[in-house]
Order: C-alpha cells, then structure tokens, then sequence
C-alpha cells in the first residue's frame, strides 16, 4: 500500500501526528511519503491512500490570517497549507481521510472536518479520521497523543 501524507504544521504538533502515523503505517508494511501542504502535488494517482492533517484555527482550517497570527505567537511560517493545497487538486478516485490537532477543551470545530467539506466540494472520497489534542495554542501534545496516533495508523490499512 501507497500512502501519502500531506500535512500543515506551524508550531510542530500536526507534523508530530503526521510522522507518528507514517511511522507506524511503515512499520505495518506501507510506503509512506510525508510532505508538506506547501510543496505536496495535486496529483494524486500515484497513492492507494491520501492522509490530510493541519491544525485548528477558528474552528476550522487555517488561513492566511490565522497563520500570521500563529507566526506573531512564535509558529514556523509557511507560504501556504492544506487549504491551498486543496484548492489545487485534480480528481481522483483515491480515498483521503483526514486528521488535525486542536487545543484541549475549545469549541467544537476541527480542521479535519472543514477539509472533508472542501475535498467533497472537488468531488474526492473523503472522510474525517481522528482528532489529536494539544494544551494550548502552541502545544505541546497532550500526554498520549502520539501513541493514539500510531494506534488510529493502525486501522488504515486493509
């Protein structure tokens, strides 16, 4: 099984999900390519599986402001995310199911489940897959956060 692990990170929490995940899938066997939601491809053909992941801002997807206010909180700044890379894709018929970290205890919303609305928009397979917790704005991980993520991986495939 091919998989592709498209992810947007600013302060590190959704890339440590991200590489947990695609640690795990390698271990069951899988091949696994982690990229970035700035740099990843609108091809998607090339994988028998699409995993999307990028933080909570404002009870959905990050944007252009919310970046620069993560970037004035001290995150990684990067040129665009999973938002974008979204707007990009050409159709497929590959499955994409989709992940996110959103701070402990705060409102309902969830990036993952914004991107599912915005990938069934471009007519792909989507679903939302699991939810990861940070403490606060900037993380860290809450306590076991990663080990969920290796279990969630472990459900992919088959």
């Amino acid at each position: 099984m091919r998989v592709l692990i498209v992810v947007e990170s600013l302060f590190g929490n959704t890339h440590a999900i991200a590489q947990a995940v695609a640690e795990q899938l390698r271990r069951d066997g899988a091949e696994v390519e982690l990229v970035d939601a700035a740099s990843a491809t609108p091809h998607l053909d090339g994988a028998d599986l699409i995993l999307a992941g990028a933080p909570t801002h404002n009870l959905g997807l990050p944007t252009d402001k919310s970046r620069v206010s993560a970037v004035d909180r001290g995150a990684h700044p990067v040129s665009s995310g999973l938002r974008e890379w979204i707007g990009t894709l050409e159709a497929s018929s590959t499955p994409v199911v989709t992940f996110a970290t959103k701070v402990q205890g705060r409102f309902s919303g969830s990036a993952s489940k914004a991107a599912v609305t915005l990938l069934r928009r471009r007519g792909l397979s989507a679903r939302q897959g699991m939810d990861f917790v940070v403490a606060g704005t900037a993380g860290p991980l809450t306590e076991g956060e990663t080990d969920r993520a290796r279990e969630w991986a472990g459900t992919l495939q088959g």
